[in-house]
């Protein structure tokens, strides 16, 4: 068995604090793909939301693919959908009504379009984390458009108030939807049954890759889904405990010091299993 497909976190994986991409993890990147690997960025991020990553990668041909959107969306790197999933406008709504009285404010995400609803003079702190989108504030879910996908919801404030508000969340909410953190500030609610590892198996099949030859490194809540899945499941050095305790390997360099780079030399470029 060999790795023939290397699933790639960004935030805090990746990137490093600067939200840039080290010399060492460009190279080893581009060294499994001249291999004739497959690098996917899988990430809650909408493409939009990367800029010219996938240029600056060399991830940008018809046969580069990634799984974005908490794996809502999996598509070829040049627009090509191979799957989509998204939330419904009741749904939406259902999120909101808990969300709202505990205080915290209402995005949702569709594409490269945010839908920003306050919640008890809370703003969203999105824009701090994704810049690269539009942002619209409204004041009502009747605002929403009817005539676009909707992709996920998140809610995005400084961290020791999200958590002390995540506290208070009621179980109905994790039983009717996927809810997790994606960074120490942002909590993300999908449909039931998407997430990374989901998008990694339907993008898996459809290059006809088996799982055993996927490895994914990640550093969060929300990667704990591919990790557990992939043949080959990685945490970064900088991860929460929980991914740590689920990974079959865990870097010794973190997402400063090009984690990503040592993950690829090892499993891919050198081999090791």
């Amino acid at each position: 068995m060999s790795i023939r497909l290397v699933a790639l976190d960004l935030d805090n994986t990746l990137f490093d604090k600067a939200k840039e991409v080290s010399v060492k993890n460009r190279q080893a990147i581009l060294a499994a793909k001249a291999q004739g690997v497959k690098v996917v960025i899988t990430t809650g991020r909408p493409l939009p939301a990367i800029g010219n990553l996938l240029n600056d990668l060399g991830l940008a041909d018809e046969e580069d693919y990634s799984v974005t959107l908490n794996g809502g969306l999996i598509q070829s790197n040049t627009g090509q959908v191979i799957a989509e999933t998204g939330l419904t406008l009741s749904e939406i709504k259902a999120i909101a009504d808990i969300l709202v009285p505990l205080g915290l404010p209402v995005d949702v995400i569709s594409g490269d379009q945010v839908y920003s609803l306050p919640a008890l003079g809370h703003q969203s702190l999105y824009h701090r984390a994704n810049p690269l989108l539009t942002f619209n504030t409204i004041t009502d879910l009747s605002e929403l458009p009817r005539d676009r996908q909707f992709n996920k919801v998140v809610t995005v404030q400084e961290a020791a108030y999200l958590d002390q508000q995540m506290a208070r969340l009621p179980e109905a909410l994790g039983q009717a939807f996927e809810v997790f953190k994606s960074r120490d500030i942002i909590l993300e609610i999908m449909p039931k049954g998407v997430h990374k590892a989901t998008g990694l198996k339907v993008l898996s099949d459809f290059l006809g890759i088996d799982q055993s030859d996927v490895m994914a490194v990640g550093d969060e809540a929300n990667d704990l889904s591919m990790v557990a899945w992939a043949g080959c499941g990685v945490a970064m050095a900088n991860a929460v405990p929980a991914l740590k305790e689920i990974a079959q390997w865990v870097t010794t360099a973190d997402n400063n010091h090009s984690g990503v780079a040592e993950a690829i030399q090892k499993f891919v470029l050198k081999g090791d299993r």
